[in-house]
């Protein structure tokens, strides 16, 4: 553990102090930028709190302070705050947990992409009339498993299991939602495979002239098309974004239903996905050579 948060700290460090430049410049949120109350802690160190929650194997994150960062991590946070300082500054984490995300934390295309969606439900259906956190803002949608009120969020992995991009939507939002796929896509390239909810002949004509080939399964209503082998096994492998899914919920714990303000939601999904990148072992096809396929006829 000492040296996986000291790893986590330093990197998190480096990039605290060229943010605090960056948002001086720009009025971004920061410990030396603008909007930010002031804290005895620095803002690497705040981070690295936030961060380590979502590696640390506790359910919550008050548990997680009081009876974790305020014991055993004492040694490497001397000049630590009270629980509810800690939780009145979580929305100034968001604009650098973003920034370190986006510009630290997320892999690159290798051409070779899975797209899928997730649920955040923020609370059980039969209090959503009740629920006020996310009113107006959450969406009634539903998927495989049924009804829920929350919101998607859209991933994009490589055949390594590390995210590529990502977008959060409300729950009611469809998978091949154009806009929410435009932003999806922006960086990607070569083969792009999802589930029967992104079977699309418009979305799969505005992604090829991207230089993108979407591959789906069919419905049984419709003709059978022919791919090389090479693809079709390839498709057959998209349930590794499941197991990324599943990561993401059950080991980073982005989704639970106790939030008290949507900005802290959004620094808990923020800082999980900045968590799942720090993970020893991704779900993977441990495809390092992508040329290493021989050719191979239709089927």
């Amino acid at each position: 553990m000492e040296q996986q948060i000291t790893e986590l700290f330093c990197g998190v460090d480096d990039f605290s102090k060229q943010y605090a430049a960056y948002a001086q410049a720009h009025g971004l949120p920061g410990q030396s930028g603008l909007h930010c109350p002031k804290s005895a802690m620095a803002l690497s160190e705040l981070m690295t709190i936030v961060i380590w929650f979502h590696l640390s194997n506790h359910r919550t994150f008050k548990w997680y302070y009081k009876n974790h960062v305020s014991t055993a991590l004492r040694p490497y946070f001397p000049r630590q705050l009270s629980y509810n300082r800690v939780v009145e500054l979580m929305p100034s984490l968001i604009a650098p947990l973003t920034l370190y995300l986006i510009h630290h934390a997320l892999g690159k295309c290798s051409g070779i992409s899975f797209v899928d969606s997730t649920t955040l439900v923020v609370c059980h259906p039969r209090r959503i009339h009740s629920h006020k956190v996310f009113d107006g803002i959450a969406k009634r949608g539903k998927s495989s498993t049924g009804w829920f009120y929350g919101f998607k969020l859209h991933l994009v992995i490589n055949d390594c299991g590390e995210i590529v991009s990502f977008a959060l939507t409300p729950g009611n939002v469809s998978d091949s939602n154009r806009k929410t796929m435009t932003h999806l896509t922006t960086n990607l390239f070569g083969k792009l495979f999802g589930d029967k909810g992104y079977l699309s002949q418009e979305l799969f004509e505005e992604l090829f002239h991207k230089g993108i080939t979407l591959f789906t399964k069919l419905r049984k209503n419709m003709k059978n098309k022919l791919i090389p082998l090479e693809d079709k096994l390839l498709l057959r492998k998209r349930a590794v974004i499941e197991s990324v899914n599943d990561f993401l919920k059950n080991i980073c714990q982005i989704e639970h239903s106790r939030h008290r303000s949507p900005l802290n939601f959004l620094a808990n999904l923020v800082s999980g996905l900045i968590a799942y990148s720090f993970l020893p072992k991704k779900p993977s096809l441990h495809l390092h050579d992508l040329h290493s396929f021989p050719a191979l006829p239709c089927s």
